[in-house]
């Protein structure tokens, strides 16, 4: 049986956010430190995913990921 993961509505806002700041790297290092430690284990794992998907078309902010994992 396939367990189901229930993500926090404050997993989407920091989404959302990191989406709004890409713009900006700094802003977007600050937001993810800020979702990092506020975000379950298992929700940094989920969304350190989806950032390893959305800087491979943002790659100005890949450095700001690595930094902050």
């Amino acid at each position: 049986m396939i367990e189901s993961v229930k993500t926090s509505t404050t997993y989407f806002y920091y989404k959302s956010i990191l989406r709004k700041v890409s713009f900006n790297t700094l802003l977007f290092e600050k937001e993810l430190n800020k979702a990092l430690s506020n975000l379950s284990k298992n929700e940094v794992a989920r969304l350190y995913r989806w950032a390893l998907f959305y800087t491979k078309s943002h790659p100005e902010l890949q450095y700001n990921l690595m930094h902050s994992f």
